[in-house]
């Protein structure tokens, strides 16, 4: 039952609305976050005390965690980060009547995934969910802990041993803080505990040993990442100027890593090409380009985006034929991330400046 309430627990934090865009993180991270903490029951057994071999299982009840680490985003929806950890539970006995304290430190290393639902299905919501794992290595503490079975004293000690997890949660922008989020998650982490058999022991002196150990984890935290620009103004209409006078330029603009044509766009389209027959034009100039951030970060970026251009000139070209413009009217150039129309920093995703400008001459 305690599982079950805090799924939904979870369950209903996911889906709290925020007006806000979502973040994919790019450069420096850090995260905090805590809360509840239900271990399973584990078995164990016992060897070398005075009553020889034992048998028996550890039962825990409530329990908190709390992490906090520091992460690296590379602005294609992966993350990596370093993690320290620590989990607390309460070791008791409904038979003897007995409680006692477990605890678990250390640190993992994890490898995360931010599911862009904007750019995977067109859903523009405030909401960034997540995928991960994690390896690295826990140690467990006893003090005084109480359990069942043919084992009859209680433990203590430090076992230290492999550890691993895996993460699933989604990351809520706060509006008016760019790069500040609140963030819901669950988290399965196992530990091999057989690894560091002997160091908890039963007060006859016999060493311990444990299977298995799992914890079921529901946390809230708070994540903040450095490299976040501003959000970026909404795209300004294309300006059509009342008639009769015809424009001579005329902008269609792209989704991000994008080159298909909207219906809106197809429209700016067809009215450059009307205006092609009313004015005195002997050439038709389609320029293409990209803002300064790319589906391919690093060196191959800026060769990558000057590709992209190309194909969102081509794509205006084919639909200015299709409206009825000669082919060899056309000329198309792609410039990449050269000339923005709007000035920004780096690695920011400006709408207005992924763009194909059509210029009458």
């Amino acid at each position: 039952m305690r599982l079950r309430s805090a799924l939904l627990a979870t369950s209903l934090l996911a889906a709290t609305p925020f007006a806000a865009k979502a973040t994919t993180i790019t450069g420096p991270y850090v995260d905090i976050g805590g809360g509840y903490n239900l271990t399973q029951t584990q078995h164990m057994r016992s060897t070398g005390g005075d009553d020889g071999y034992g048998v028996g299982r550890l039962g825990h009840r409530h329990g908190w965690t709390g992490f906090g680490s520091v992460g690296w985003g590379f602005g294609n929806g992966l993350r990596a980060e370093v993690e320290g950890a620590y989990n607390w539970s309460e070791i008791y006995s409904k038979a003897r009547g007995d409680k006692g304290s477990d605890r678990s430190y250390g640190g993992f290393i994890n490898v995360l995934y931010d599911i862009d639902l904007k750019r995977l299905f067109n859903i523009d919501v405030p909401v960034t969910p997540f995928v991960g794992v994690g390896a690295g290595y826990l140690w467990q503490n006893m003090q005084s802990g109480a359990y069942s079975g043919d084992i009859g004293s209680k433990l203590k000690g430090t076992n230290g041993s492999f550890a691993y997890q895996g993460i699933v949660g989604a990351a809520y922008d706060i509006p008016g803080v760019p790069g500040l989020q609140m963030t819901t998650e669950y988290r399965m982490v196992g530990q091999v505990e057989s690894f560091g058999m002997g160091n908890i022991r039963a007060e006859d002196g016999s060493a311990v040993r444990f299977d298995h150990r799992f914890n079921h984890q529901f946390i809230v935290g708070v994540r903040y990442a450095f490299n976040n620009a501003p959000p970026p103004p909404p795209p300004a209409p294309a300006v059509v100027p009342p008639a009769p006078t015809a424009a001579r330029t005329y902008l269609v603009f792209f989704d991000w890593d994008g080159a298909a044509l909207t219906g809106r766009s197809r429209e700016i389209v067809a009215e450059a090409a009307q205006a092609s027959t009313h004015v005195q034009t002997t050439r038709i100039e389609v320029n293409g380009y990209t803002d300064n951030t790319s589906a391919h970060p690093g060196p191959r970026g800026e060769k990558y985006n000057l590709g992209l251009s190309m194909r969102r000139a081509d794509s205006v070209k084919a639909e200015l034929i299709r409206d009825g413009v000669p082919a060899n009217a056309i000329d198309i150039h792609g410039y990449g991330e050269a000339h923005p129309l709007v000035p920004t920093g780096p690695d920011t995703r400006e709408p207005q400046n992924r763009r194909v400008e059509i210029i009458l001459h």
